[in-house]
């Protein structure tokens, strides 16, 4: 049995952001995968997110390129993702990067490898440079080791899916896509989702609705965002998956682990830690959740009770700082919210509000206290 975990980092986000300057103790979804157990590709991957850079250009099991600001506006480059995702789950790619790079080419140069030298071709005004081809490619090592640790088979038992942003729509988009893979349809699927947003005209069916593989949806979505374009997704679940969604305070960084006064850049350094308690909260049900669905981790916070009142107290006595993100945006423009965000419940627009009902665990949905502590048994 091999329970595989993928993580989908949010839209200019990528594995390194444990250290990224914005965010006080990492970036949770970065920061869960670091500290995931087990092997790498065998037992779990990070993906880069839309925007960030195609800094895992190279490792990716298909093609893509470099999309620049559309992957940021647009979040060009997440079919790719989710289509290396399909591949890794089954281990093999569809696509082997041969040619070395220039730095990998330097590299191995200064480390005395015997590689044959650099070809130039073409005239001196369109002068093209060829740095010969790998012996053994990227994609063939990590198959290797998808093969060799992964028990009982290549093909999963479990697939989880953590992600921020558009990363939590890229779970959405793999769940759908392994739905209707007859190799992968019947493979359980869990889902663990921080405020997905998939921008403007990105609410197709494949981002909004969810089959009868996903077993189990857990989502926070941010109560406090404002920013035009930024609408989240309460995905339209099957009957039968057990379906939890919270609201958390602050903006849509602030859960992932920016604990800013404005969920943005800091202003200082005593900024960086304003509102660090929303980033506890959610890494901690994060983490029970990613436990409790065959997860070995590393690191954990291992909140007490005591802890959770704690924390879920600051919240509540910061309100009216919180509420003065509502005139802050990512995009210079706020939502005209009538006083709450709006969303969108599978493809219909709605008020933050709306969403509950019995087919949520708890059915306040969106509507629950932060100190209601008994809303969150359901994650234990």
């Amino acid at each position: 049995m091999t329970v595989l975990t993928i993580f989908f980092c949010g839209t200019g986000s990528n594995k390194f952001d444990v250290t990224h300057e914005n965010f006080w103790d990492g970036e949770l979804v970065s920061t869960l995968a670091a500290n995931h157990a087990g092997r790498e590709f065998a037992e779990w991957i990070v993906v880069d997110g839309p925007g960030s850079g195609n800094l895992q250009a190279d490792d990716l099991f298909t093609k893509t390129k470099e999309y620049g600001l559309t992957g940021t506006l647009f979040g060009k480059g997440w079919d790719e993702n989710v289509q290396h995702a399909v591949n890794i789950i089954k281990g093999k790619c569809s696509w082997r990067r041969e040619q070395l790079t220039e730095q990998e080419y330097n590299r191995l140069k200064a480390a005395g490898i015997p590689i044959e030298d650099v070809k130039v071709e073409g005239s001196w005004l369109w002068r093209k440079y060829n740095y010969g081809e790998r012996s053994v490619t990227q994609q063939t090592l990590q198959e290797q080791i998808i093969k060799t640790f992964r028990k009982d088979g290549v093909i999963p038992t479990q697939v989880n899916l953590v992600g921020w942003s558009r990363g939590g729509i890229s779970c959405h988009m793999l769940a759908n896509a392994m739905l209707n893979d007859p190799q992968l349809n019947h493979i359980p699927v869990n889902i663990f989702a921080l405020d997905p947003v998939p921008g403007i005209g990105n609410f197709q069916d494949q981002r909004v609705r969810l089959g009868a593989n996903v077993k189990e949806y857990v989502a926070f979505y941010a109560r406090d965002e404002r920013s035009k374009g930024f609408s989240c997704v309460i995905p339209q679940t099957a009957v039968g998956t057990k379906t939890s969604i919270y609201p958390m305070a602050g903006r849509h960084a602030t859960m992932a682990g920016n604990a800013t006064a404005a969920g943005g850049v800091p202003t200082s350094s005593s900024d960086l830690k304003t509102f660090i308690e929303p980033g506890r909260v959610v890494r901690h049900f994060a983490e029970t959740c990613l436990k409790r669905w065959g997860v070995q981790l590393n690191k954990t916070l291992n909140l007490s009770e005591a802890d959770l009142l704690r924390l879920t107290g600051a919240i509540a006595s910061d309100e009216a700082r919180y509420k003065l993100m509502h005139k802050v945006s990512y995009t210079y423009f706020t939502e005209l919210d009538q006083g709450e965000r709006y969303v969108s419940l599978g493809s219909k627009g709605v008020q933050f509000s709306a969403v509950k009902g019995s087919i949520y665990a708890p059915a306040t949905g969106l509507t629950t206290s932060v100190l209601e502590l008994a809303a969150y048994k359901h994650l234990r």
